[in-house]
């Protein structure tokens, strides 16, 4: 039964942090459009603030979840096939990307949206949505390992 719980959050965790990332690249960046760019910063700086609240939640339980997988159900690295290799790879990489977007340009657009800088705080939310695709093509490819490596 734990092995199947672990699974669960595993997946569901997982789902919730590539999801997102999906529906901020692909849905919401190009709706912004629309707002004026005092709009769009403000609206900008709520979503991730939000939304990496999700992830401070979603990573440690997708890694520890993949961790308890790891050696409480294949007993270890050695008994883990290809695709648990390169999912632990992967997310750790995304684990590593996400903190490099957390404690860098997401600082510095909260501290230009303190100030009133608008041309800082979307010079910083582009390099934000860099790191973001970055990571959103880093957990399609976790997916699509998870995926083949089930089943394959």
């Amino acid at each position: 039964m734990l092995p199947n719980l672990l699974y669960a959050l595993h997946v569901l965790f997982a789902a919730l942090w590539v999801g997102g990332m999906a529906f901020a690249i692909l849905a919401l960046r190009p709706s912004l459009a629309a707002l004026e760019p005092a709009q769009r910063m403000a609206l900008m700086g709520g979503t991730h603030r939000r939304f990496f609240l999700v992830v401070w939640h979603a990573m440690p339980i997708v890694l520890l979840s993949g961790y308890g997988l790891l050696f409480g159900y294949y007993g270890g690295f050695r008994g883990a096939g290809w695709h648990v290799h390169l999912m632990h790879l992967t997310g750790l990489l995304m684990a590593a990307v996400f903190l490099a977007i957390f404690f860098g340009p997401w600082k510095q657009m909260r501290a230009a949206l303190a100030a009133g800088d608008q041309a800082g705080a979307a010079a910083a939310n582009d390099r934000v949505r860099q790191l973001v695709t970055a990571n959103l093509l880093l957990g399609t490819l976790t997916v699509l390992v998870a995926a083949w490596g089930r089943l394959g």
